[in-house]
């Protein structure tokens, strides 16, 4: 059982079930991959609204769990050899929760290092990619004279979806079977049509494996779930 005495963070926000995997997060792109995961696994966790738009990730609690100051971060009370695990970013995370599950990480080494490599693609490119893009096109971004950033952010943006569109060629998931693979990318590419609003300007339209896909993924109950939680105060 967690010992909260341990973890300052919960102070702010104490766990109601300790003995539960206690997630600290916001339903952005990069929050859902962990919500939508648990859902999947239906490992039993606790959730914790943390508003960004209070600056609570970059309290003195927060950062004891996240020197980033970034969501989401989990911890585990039944971690490796039984102790209480603290992590951050959400590609370890999902690599975590799938080995501690067994689920949605091939067995296979080769297919299993193959689903990685999608994973931190999402990390790596689509999720910098897709977020500059949504600050250029639809904030503050959008106000900039310049307007380079906003051309170079939208022509990468349509050529990642190039390279998802060609991935999805004969299959209807990144591997073939559902993967974390695509749980990492499935909330980046419904912000970018969504909520970035960018639909049009990306040409989403014309990559209609992806769309395909996202409908595919969007029709999963425990991604329905996973997009609202932590429930947003209203």
């Amino acid at each position: 059982m967690l010992d909260q005495t341990q973890f300052p963070i919960t102070k702010l926000w104490p766990a109601q079930h300790p003995e539960r995997l206690q997630l600290y997060s916001l339903p952005t792109p990069n929050g859902v991959k962990v919500s939508i995961m648990l859902e999947e696994i239906g490992l039993p966790y606790e959730a914790h609204l943390i508003d960004i738009g209070k600056n609570e990730t970059w309290t003195p609690e927060f950062l004891s769990l996240n020197p980033n100051g970034k969501i989401p971060s989990i911890i585990d009370p039944d971690g490796p050899g039984g102790k209480p695990l603290p992590l951050f970013e959400s590609g370890a995370i999902l690599l975590y929760l799938a080995e501690k599950s067994g689920q949605f990480l091939p067995q296979d080494p080769a297919q299993r290092y193959e689903t990685i490599q999608w994973v931190f693609f999402q990390m790596a490119a689509v999720g910098p990619m897709f977020g500059q893009l949504g600050f250029f096109h639809r904030f503050a971004g959008r106000e900039y004279e310049d307007k380079r950033p906003l051309e170079r952010y939208k022509n990468e943006s349509k050529r990642l979806l190039g390279v998802l569109e060609s991935r999805l060629e004969g299959r209807n998931w990144i591997m073939g079977d559902y993967t974390i693979a695509d749980i990492s990318l499935l909330g980046w590419v419904r912000n970018l049509i969504g909520f970035y609003e960018a639909r049009e300007l990306v040409e989403f339209d014309s990559f209609p494996r992806v769309g395909k896909w996202l409908e595919r993924g969007l029709a999963r109950p425990a991604v329905q779930r996973g997009l609202n939680i932590p429930a947003r105060n209203e």
